[in-house]
């Protein structure tokens, strides 16, 4: 059965998240959004299920999987890794995977928050002075706070069979694939801050790296399908916002 992935079509967002796992897992999706209206795809079509149904989703990302409308990042991963093997079997280890993309959809929040620390109505312009206050703190304390703690979790946890230093110890799961992209998206908006938290990150840095060479994410990763960050969505690199 092919997915259907409903999200924006030009930013990667909070719906890479998802691209990621699927591109990982091999599995059959059509980015509805992208597609051809004549096709029935296109905006409109993104927007089709958020006005029917008794479970309407609140907004994009969304996944149709037959008659399952499932909205919410961490819940359409929640499903695809127990699905395509991107998550522990057991409960304990489900649970565990699920609070680690939680805390990973903590930080994008916060890092959307800095270039829109006012309101989500009002365009970055009109709220630059309190970004400039907020970048600050999220560069100076927030920032290593999260990748600090994601640190100390591959640090605690086993070396998995493959010798890799996975989040959970043992193999791949969809929160190192979001631990790349968080990495990656910090790495285009506040590129000085993170050359100087680096360092201490050996192990982040060092799943990212391991993600990036899973042969189905480096095709999708030098494909046309892998969107380019932008100053359009949730990390943006605003040079005032990242001083050397």
């Amino acid at each position: 059965m092919t997915y259907q992935l409903h999200y924006w079509p030009t930013i990667q967002g909070r719906g890479e998240f998802v691209r990621l796992a699927l591109e990982e897992a091999g599995a059959a999706y059509v980015d509805v959004a992208r597609g051809d209206p004549d096709d029935g795809g296109g905006e409109r079509a993104l927007m089709a299920h958020m006005a029917e149904g008794d479970h309407p989703p609140f907004a994009p990302p969304y996944l149709v999987d037959g008659d399952l409308v499932i909205g919410q990042t961490a819940n359409i991963l929640l499903h695809l890794g127990l699905r395509h093997g991107l998550a522990p079997r057991a409960e304990g280890g489900r649970l565990w995977v699920n609070q680690l993309q939680l805390t990973i959809a903590d930080l994008v929040a916060e890092a959307h928050d800095v270039h829109h620390p006012v309101g989500m109505g009002l365009y970055y312009e009109d709220q630059k002075e309190e970004a400039a206050r907020r970048a600050q703190e999220f560069r100076a304390q927030r920032m290593k706070k999260y990748l600090g703690w994601f640190e100390t979790v591959l640090e605690r946890a086993p070396k998995g069979a493959e010798g890799r230093q996975w989040l959970t110890g043992e193999a791949l799961t969809y929160a190192d694939l979001s631990l790349f992209q968080a990495v990656e998206g910090l790495r285009y908006a506040f590129p000085h801050a993170m050359k100087r938290l680096e360092p201490r990150l050996t192990r982040v840095i060092a799943v990212r790296d391991a993600v990036a060479e899973r042969p189905n994410i480096a095709a999708y990763l030098k494909s046309e399908r892998r969107i380019p960050f932008s100053t359009e969505g949730i990390f943006r690199a605003y040079p005032e916002l990242d001083p050397r």
